[in-house]
């Protein structure tokens, strides 16, 4: 259900043309613009085409690491303090990579931001001399075998003396962009008979059309509008997606059909927090007119409620059972048993608005397409100011789990560490085999 893009497959043939003659480059481009996928495609064709027999191929694999989540002494080695050498994790993957007894290619994906800090010591990997030089005076070639990628958003830190070694793939935001993630999907519900109503499809183009391609909205949102932080057209469109994939999954359990107008509800309360959520106050107020403008099918607004209470469309939900526009109110709060005022939590419009959203992405199942292996994106991000409320948002969320969820809260700081962040993790879990970790208990 893939779509094909030549654009795209454009950029297979640079990388693999680039790869014959380097043996150092790096592939270029924001988030969800396709960079793992190629790489990806990329190597299980070669691998395939070896296995088939034919002289083009070779036996491929990745070695993915991220060069960031750990410091330069444990990327590289350190001699510790009674003077033994500690290897590094880096330096342990090339030795294995660089083996002699080695039939396959192998290349090492440093998949993270490039700067000096790290990035410095691959110098000498990365021209003609192709050797590692570690801590301990130990030198260790580079084999044919092996080749040096680099998965970056930008080269704003990287030296001159980096780029000018390495062969540079810029794979643009627009050569696969938004529009295959919509048919993927329509094509995918259609497979699995997983659609709200047999149309769908054809509603999801329509609508697309209605209120992002004519309008030209991606354009108009990076032009016209400030966002709290940066957010790429595709992300917009996934989590439009995976939204409206949540809010239609109880009609699609009960197989209860979904009218052309209620889609659009849905469909359009989906636009607004994949492309608004991100907006202060008053650039929702102008995304509520440029739906008006669209004739989209809003919430009945009086203009004093507009202009006073400063209300728009994001102050209201479809309900679930009437498919009709219903304002947020905050749910009835029951006291607890034992009160403790500094532990007290009331809910808010605000709270139960940010704890609908967060239940309906984490009720998406966990795998989104088998046979492709991808995993849905099930996560949650609140952003705000000092004493807006994140926190008890989710500590709100997180008291009505079930039995069978765990919490664990983590406080992050600019002192943080990965390794704290690790160690956070394996306190509250046991390891059952190899790879396979599980709560305690």
């Amino acid at each position: 259900n893939l779509e094909h893009v030549q654009k795209w497959f454009i950029k297979i043939i640079q990388l693999y043309e680039t790869s014959l003659v380097r043996h150092g480059f790096m592939v270029c481009g924001t988030a969800g613009s396709g960079k793992t996928t190629i790489m990806d495609t990329l190597t299980k064709s070669l691998t395939l085409l070896a296995e088939d027999g034919s002289p083009l191929g070779n036996l491929h694999k990745l070695q993915r690491m991220n060069p960031k989540a750990i410091t330069t002494p444990q990327l590289y080695g350190i001699v510790n303090g009674v003077g033994e050498w500690v290897p590094g994790v880096f330096s342990e993957i090339w030795k294995k990579s660089n083996a002699k007894a080695n039939k396959h290619i192998t290349w090492i994906v440093c998949d993270g931001p490039v700067d000096a800090i790290w990035i410095e010591n691959l110098n000498t990997v990365l021209d003609d001399n192709k050797i590692l030089t570690l801590a301990n005076n130990e030198r260790i070639p580079m084999s044919d075998n092996t080749k040096m990628v680099f998965e970056v958003e930008n080269l704003n830190n990287a030296s001159p003396a980096t780029v000018s070694r390495c062969g540079i793939i810029f794979v643009s935001p627009t050569d696969l962009f938004w529009r295959p993630l919509i048919k993927t999907w329509c094509s995918d519900r259609i497979e699995e008979k997983t659609q709200s109503a047999p149309e769908e499809a054809q509603w999801c183009e329509e609508f697309t059309e209605k209120y992002i391609v004519k309008a030209d909205l991606q354009l108009l949102l990076n032009r016209d509008y400030h966002y709290v932080m940066p957010l790429p057209e595709v992300v917009r469109i996934t989590q439009l997606l995976n939204l409206l994939t949540s809010l239609l999954s109880p009609d699609v359990e009960a197989q209860k059909p979904v009218t052309k107008a209620n889609f659009e509800k849905l469909w359009i309360y989906c636009l607004c927090w994949s492309h608004g959520g991100l907006l202060e106050q008053d650039d929702r107020e102008k995304f509520h007119k440029y739906l008006e403008s669209r004739n989209a099918p809003l919430p009945p607004i009086t203009a004093q409620k507009m202009s006073v209470d400063k209300e728009s469309i994001f102050d209201y939900y479809v309900d679930e059972n009437t498919k009709e526009w219903r304002l947020w109110e905050a749910e009835q709060w029951v006291p607890p048993k034992k009160i403790a005022f500094s532990q007290l939590l009331i809910p808010t419009g605000d709270s139960t608005r940010a704890e609908y959203i967060m239940k309906n992405i984490s009720a998406l199942p966990l795998m989104r397409h088998l046979k492709r292996n991808e995993i849905s994106q099930r996560n949650s991000l609140l952003i705000g100011g000092p004493g807006t409320a994140k926190t008890s948002g989710v500590l709100m969320f997180a008291n009505k789990f079930t039995e069978d969820q765990t919490f664990k809260r983590i406080n992050f700081s600019s002192a943080t560490t990965p390794g704290n962040f690790q160690d956070s993790i394996e306190s509250e879990i046991e390891k059952k085999q190899v790879r396979i970790y599980v709560p305690l208990g």
